[in-house]
């Protein structure tokens, strides 16, 4: 009996002891996954992703690299090995405002020094609202080879979103050139000047598919039957809803994205709830994120194209398919029609219009402010600089300091960069944005905007001809550290006495990128309230590098104590302690 209950409170001891056990590690379960911690190797590695073969960057050996998943509030820890063996690196947390962190941002050259090969860097920052983001390398024009990712962050436990969906994908969409990267910034940086030309295929989250059977490709590098291309196929179940997570991380093209015979509701853009509109087809512009809801509601004994097509260009690239897969029809079944060829390029009509549809969702309007403290107006222009080819912010075209102003301004270097502030404007009245200018001759600089803290500010983006005949490009900018007011969008040039008084006040939508679509203009509005070195560029690769963009710094006084890890370059050699 004495036996019995001896083992009895045994039993009851060991089930307490596993109770309290299970109670702790589930508290500290709770309290740790607070924190979402990743482990990347970043190399070059051989990938077929349109079935030609070619020298990839890969995360764990893949690419696109894989998808960030967090809460809101979560803080975000990527341990970052550079194992490049020839190449620099570094990783924007595209979206991400950073808000206390500046020095996790992940731009070269403005926040950091790059990752050199061989080292380990950690980012470690706060996703601090949900919504749907993009990482892609900030270093050269390595995001092209394939650096690149989504991130997605979800409402805190309890909250819901003003809409309903059964299930939620994501969708990354590129363009893919063969050459190196290294080929085509040689190209671009020579004289004579040689263009990237057209990408050669358009890729549906990592695939696509080019013409191996084109007589000059070499058929040991292009093989039609590798599985790395087979066509990315998205299975859904008949009656369903889909939220569908669309971001570009696009080189150079505009793209239209639709899937054939289903409509589209708009409901979040670059972590913003919109209030919903229905497109057949999305506009959609490197930098930029969308949800969109879809229903499975078509004959589901058959599968459906989803097609992307570039616009904006006279591009000779080839569509991106996918399958829009009905279970239980098999994923790679090709749907019985011609895929659908999409908009015309060339119509800027209905470009504008659905950026002019894009507004707040009625119930998470955040107000703007009625007025601004200073104007900062951007005329976008292609020039020549000592005969190199550039692109220019009012006849500037920026370069990149040794020193990142991170560090510099911190530490007051200020001999690291150029002191005379770049313009504010250019000459509106005589300008004329529909023809070449007579002069296209511009100056470098790597001066930037000094910003007043907590300070509103009106950036207008104003588009121009370039240096060829009767052509506007559609440049997507998007702005570092902060979301800003969509004020209006116009065509032609922008007049500040007239145009201001048309901006919505009422329910503008915030983003952190935006088209200024040919001979256009577009105005956005931000408060300078995250002390920070924060680039605004053009998000089109060999655009930024050749000088489409500007830095903006505010409240520097206020950032804390920067870690050496971003140190080791320029003039912070010193500081820097391996």
């Amino acid at each position: 009996m004495v036996e019995h209950n001896f083992h009895q409170q045994t039993h009851s001891l060991v089930k307490l002891v596993v109770l309290v056990c299970l109670l702790f590690l589930s508290a500290s379960i709770s309290v740790e996954a607070r924190i979402r911690h990743y482990q990347w190797e970043v190399k070059y590695e051989y990938k077929s992703p349109d079935c030609f073969k070619k020298l990839s960057i890969s995360i764990n050996g893949k690419t696109p690299g894989p998808t960030i998943v967090a809460q809101q509030g979560d803080t975000v820890v990527v341990e970052v090995k550079n194992s490049l063996l020839t190449e620099n690196l570094a990783i924007h947390w595209h979206g991400i405002r950073q808000i206390g962190t500046p020095w996790a941002d992940g731009t070269e050259g403005v926040t950091q020094c790059p990752i050199v090969p061989g080292d380990t860097f950690i980012y470690k920052f706060v996703v601090d609202r949900a919504g749907t983001y993009l990482y892609h390398a900030h270093y050269g024009m390595q995001r092209q080879a394939g650096l690149q990712g989504m991130m997605r962050v979800s409402l805190p436990d309890g909250v819901l979103e003003p809409f309903s969906y059964d299930h939620d994908r994501s969708i990354l969409l590129t363009d893919w050139y063969h050459k190196s990267t290294y080929e085509q910034a040689t190209g671009l940086a020579s004289l004579p000047f040689s263009w990237v030309g057209e990408p050669q295929s358009i890729l549906i989250h990592g695939r696509g598919r080019f013409n191996c059977s084109i007589p000059t490709i070499d058929p040991t590098l292009c093989n039609a039957t590798n599985p790395q291309c087979t066509p990315y196929s998205m299975t859904v179940v008949p009656g369903k809803t889909y939220r569908l997570r669309i971001g570009s991380l696009t080189a150079l093209s505009a793209l239209s994205f639709e899937i054939e015979g289903h409509n589209m509701t708009v409901v979040e853009a670059d972590g913003h709830y919109v209030e919903p509109f229905v497109v057949k087809n999305l506009f959609i512009y490197s930098g930029e994120t969308y949800s969109v809801l879809i229903k499975a509601d078509q004959d589901p004994t058959r599968n459906y194209w989803a097609s992307t097509k570039v616009v904006s260009r006279n591009s000779t690239t080839p569509n991106g398919l996918g399958i829009f897969n009905y279970y239980p029809n098999h994923p790679r079944r090709y749907p019985p029609t011609v895929p659908p060829s999409g908009p015309r390029w060339d119509d800027v009509a209905p470009r504008m219009a659905q950026s002019v549809a894009i507004k707040s969702h009625k119930d998470f309007i955040h107000a703007p402010p009625l007025t601004s403290d200073r104007v900062i107006v951007m005329l976008n222009t292609q020039n020549r600089v000592n005969g190199y080819v550039r692109w220019s912010v009012n006849n500037v075209s920026f370069n990149m300091p040794h020193t990142p102003y991170l560090i510099a301004l911190k530490h007051n270097l200020l001999h690291a960069f150029e002191q005379t502030p770049p313009p504010d404007n250019y000459d509106q009245k005589n300008y004329d944005i529909f023809n070449i200018a007579p002069n296209v001759n511009a100056t470098t600089s790597n001066s930037i905007y000094r910003l007043k803290f907590n300070t509103t500010v009106d950036i207008i983006l104003q588009n121009a001809n370039t240096m060829n005949l009767n052509n506007s490009e559609t440049h997507p900018w998007h702005l570092h550290g902060h979301d800003f007011w969509v004020m209006g969008y116009g065509n032609g040039k922008f007049n500040q006495s007239i145009d201001p008084k048309n901006y919505n006040f009422v329910n503008p939508i915030m983003k952190n990128t935006i088209p200024v679509h040919p001979y256009g203009w577009t105005a956005l509005r931000f408060r300078a309230d995250n002390p920070g070195v924060w680039a605004f560029h053009c998000h089109i690769e060999s655009h930024f590098f050749m000088g489409m963009g500007v830095v903006f710094e505010e409240g520097i006084e206020k950032v804390g104590k920067l870690p050496t890890s971003i140190m080791g370059c320029g003039e912070s050699k010193r500081f820097h302690r391996p």
